[in-house]
């Protein structure tokens, strides 16, 4: 599949002749959410009308996440296949920059009025820490929290709106709708090495993140010290740990699989089989009109709560933001062209109708307070709010490493093979090994 995909990408260039660009997003594997795809095709004929002589190759990789970071690694290291133009998940911006597949963008930054108007945590997110200098525009952010069915709720005589005020409440409430609906499964939380970022970010994080230590949880800034050891990382593992031990999440079977992702949002949630889903702003995605499981009644079905911190503390919530960005690589053969194809996707106008038909939060100003963007979908106003109180990954390098080791101790103690304690001692060698153990500090216990 890689090599079908680097060999595609190679081609129809034009020559270097700055008329061409290739642009590269990602096609969720077995799935048939086409709203980038939907979205990108007039935006690249009216780009071409616009701009005649030029022409805009959308190069679509079908891949689950984790491979999609692969391919387009693969396809930056060489001038013959690099596109001109790459959609990065902000997790991996730094790691790519520190491998020399990215260009930085100041230079063009300098002269776009518009980058003013973008949110300065999304911005900074945009950053490669050694240099400074910027690597992406973000064309969306997200938030995350808790999605549940109503109905199933008053099935299960949980009264409705539901908002736990803590981690002890969702728990309660996952066994109450056990105990009350068979054939139902409670609650998801994401897991294990195949759902790949969703596990750590979705699921982990945001328990780790609603610890008494969260500042330091995971990777201390002002020490530029990862984290191990903590009481609040096993308190998080055993969160994990107790959702799958007791039966309140998807078999560890299915929790594992590759297609989980799209599981839940097509067929799950919409046929009455999930009752609360940790998940993020995007999901509407799935369900709206041209989405890939339209389901009109999810807006009186579905209700939305903030996830609680692990006792109530501080705010009382938690939130994860990532997002996804246009970078311009190292090798592109057209990068002035991709910047001019960047721009264009960026405008306010475009912006606002990205960030309408993906269910993503805007990162744009204009944008995010704009009364018609906040009334589009009915979760738009609820999952900006949680702005205020969200949490963005580490933005260093090695945080995928760090990454796949939190996916790896999430998938031992889903399956049994580890308890808490030895599943988080394997994360610390894991990390230590990853980064070296002079680049990690004792967490709190």
């Amino acid at each position: 599949m890689s090599a079908a995909t680097l060999s595609g990408c190679g081609t129809g260039s034009g020559g270097g002749s700055g008329k061409t660009i290739k642009v590269v997003y990602q096609q969720q594997l077995n799935n048939a959410n086409h709203v980038q795809a939907d979205f990108l095709g007039p935006m690249v004929e009216q780009f071409e009308k616009a701009n005649p002589g030029t022409t805009v190759k959308l190069v679509p990789v079908t891949a689950s996440e984790n491979d999609y970071y692969t391919k387009i690694q693969l396809m930056m290291r060489s001038p013959a296949t690099a596109p001109d133009l790459v959609y990065e998940d902000t997790a991996t911006i730094n790691s790519d920059v520190a491998s020399g597949y990215l260009r930085p963008l100041d230079d063009y930054l300098r002269t776009w009025q518009d980058w003013s108007t973008f949110a300065a945590p999304a911005k900074a997110a945009m950053k490669y820490a050694a240099d400074g200098k910027t690597y992406g525009v973000p064309d969306n952010t997200d938030t995350r929290g808790l999605w549940y069915n109503k109905q199933l709720f008053a099935q299960a005589g949980i009264p409705v709106p539901w908002q736990p005020k803590t981690w002890a409440d969702v728990l309660g409430t996952a066994r109450t709708l056990k105990a009350e609906l068979p054939g139902v499964t409670p609650l998801n939380v994401f897991t294990g090495v195949a759902a790949g970022e969703a596990s750590s970010m979705q699921g982990f994080e945001m328990l780790l993140y609603g610890t008494p230590a969260a500042d330091t949880s995971l990777y201390d800034a002002g020490q530029g010290k990862w984290v191990v050891g903590s009481k609040g990382f096993k308190d998080a593992l055993d969160f994990v740990h107790t959702v799958y031990s007791e039966q309140l999440g998807p078999s560890p079977q299915q929790a594992l699989g590759a297609n989980i992702q799209a599981q839940v949002g097509t067929e799950m949630i919409p046929q009455g089989k999930l009752a609360i889903d940790l998940d993020g702003s995007w999901m509407p995605n799935n369900w709206i009109r041209t989405g890939p499981e339209p389901w009109p009644q999810w807006q009186s079905t579905m209700g939305m709560a903030y996830m609680p911190t692990q006792n109530g503390q501080g705010s009382g919530k938690v939130s994860m933001s990532g997002g996804w960005a246009w970078s311009i690589p190292a090798k592109a053969k057209n990068p002035d062209l991709a910047w001019k194809f960047t721009q264009f996707l960026e405008t306010r106008a475009n912006s606002a109708q990205w960030n309408t038909v993906n269910a993503t939060i805007a990162v744009r100003t204009d944008v995010a307070s704009d009364p018609a963007y906040l009334k589009a979908l009915p979760s738009n106003a609820f999952f900006t709010a949680l702005v205020p109180d969200t949490y963005y990954r580490p933005g260093v390098p090695a945080y995928t490493q760090v990454s796949s080791a939190i996916q790896k101790a999430m998938e031992s103690v889903t399956t049994g093979q580890a308890s808490v304690d030895k599943a988080a001692s394997t994360f610390d060698s894991d990390v230590k090994t990853a980064v070296g153990g002079d680049k990690t500090v004792q967490g709190a216990r």
